[in-house]
């Protein structure tokens, strides 16, 4: 699957920083376009692999480059001021090389949470390719106005995308790990699922051709269905034998010894596995829309059956009768991989726990403000009867 993807604020810029870096060790050209946006100068400067044409610094007539300080609402304001810049950039994406466009973006601070879907909503306008979002959900630690921010921009993210993929960090973090370190390995967690997915199907010149081949259509009618989808994502690390003397050992041609058998009971296991593992947002998968398994590996340790058997589990796992399945032949890869794509889940904890959030502030906020009217009130009219009248 081709994409244009556009990383909006810090943590999306970083995403996509690593997704050009994935694709480059990969060979997987799953990203035919990249863009960075932010209200922040130093941030687009720490960005390695993203080219500087395609940075574009926002909002410097209001925040001269020091980014928005957690204030989504000024982030969503100077993306619509701005959003010209903005498209004058993804002018120079050939969109009719690409499948969807993907917007990244970190759900709790302000530029990303604010500026992503203001832009999501602005490409719907004028495209016809589906407009995704990847947001990542700030982990509890982080403090009370980012889960606020990550409440409002999840709704608003929903409503403006044809689909929103959800990264939870809270599931992630290590303890006693920096937060330095644990970003960039959460970083590498992001890539690595969401690269196989999306990779899936992209044939390059000699390559191998899938037995069960999963191309850009089936992701794209696995999340056509709207709402917020999650990945599975699990791997078993390969043991390879070798048969032959001495000579072919030393020549490295011998025939590797696969067992059919073995191969089937791999894959139904790394499929469910990641189904029933860590998901990148956790939810009951029960009730789950629309489903999508992607099986990656050298070509010998991946199969039809294997395939089938999975597939057949999760459709039963969810109740969707809508599950799609294929593998992603990876030749160089010393492991195989099962992805799990969850689309249009509802059963999920921490929304429910950010939307519960977002109602306590807003009634935080409205008694503030009632409050903050009846002193001004109160002090209007201290003042009259202390006042002696003019004439």
């Amino acid at each position: 699957m081709k994409l244009a993807m556009i990383g909006f604020g810090q943590a999306g810029g970083k995403v996509l920083d690593r997704f050009l870096e994935y694709d480059r060790e990969q060979g997987s050209e799953i990203v035919r376009a990249a863009v960075a946006v932010n209200t922040a100068k130093a941030d687009l400067m720490g960005l390695e692999n993203i080219p500087e044409e395609n940075r574009v610094l926002i909002g410097q007539a209001r925040v001269k480059g020091h980014g928005v300080g957690a204030d989504n609402e000024l982030g969503a304001e100077v993306a619509e001021e701005d959003i010209d810049e903005v498209q004058s950039a993804i002018d120079n994406i050939p969109v009719h090389e690409v499948d969807a466009f993907l917007i990244i973006a970190g759900l709790g601070g302000g530029t990303g949470s604010g500026g992503g879907p203001v832009l999501a909503k602005h490409l719907k306008r004028i495209y016809t390719e589906p407009v995704y979002a990847l947001g990542i959900l700030p982990g509890s630690e982080e403090g009370g106005i980012y889960t606020l921010n990550a409440a409002r921009s999840f709704q608003t993210f929903v409503r403006e995308t044809d689909n929103l993929l959800v990264f939870d960090n809270d599931n992630w973090r290590q303890s006693g790990e920096s937060v330095e370190s644990g970003y960039a390995e959460i970083n590498r967690e992001i890539v690595e699922r969401f690269g196989i997915l999306f990779g899936a199907g992209e044939i390059r010149e000699g390559g191998e051709v899938a037995e069960s081949v999963v191309d850009s259509s089936e992701v794209i009618n696995t999340l056509a269905c709207g709402g917020v989808s999650t990945v599975g994502y699990a791997s078993e690390t390969l043991d390879r034998e070798r048969k032959g003397g001495l000579l072919s050992k030393l020549t490295g041609e011998a025939e590797e010894e696969v067992d059919s058998t073995s191969t089937t009971n791999r894959i139904t296991s790394l499929v469910r596995k990641g189904t029933l593992g860590r998901l990148t947002l956790p939810c009951e998968v029960g009730g789950t829309e629309r489903a999508l398994l992607v099986l990656a590996g050298p070509p010998k340790y991946l199969n039809r059956k294997g395939i089938e058997r999975g597939r057949k589990w999760v459709e039963d796992e969810t109740g969707s009768m809508e599950v799609r399945g294929g593998d992603y032949p990876r030749s160089r890869s010393e492991k195989v991989a099962s992805v799990v794509l969850l689309s249009g889940v509802t059963n999920v904890p921490r929304i429910k726990e950010l939307q519960q959030v977002a109602v306590e502030a807003q009634e935080n906020i409205d008694d503030l403000r009632d409050a903050s009217a009846e002193n001004l009130d109160q002090l209007v009219n201290d003042n009259d009867d202390e006042l002696e009248p003019l004439f």
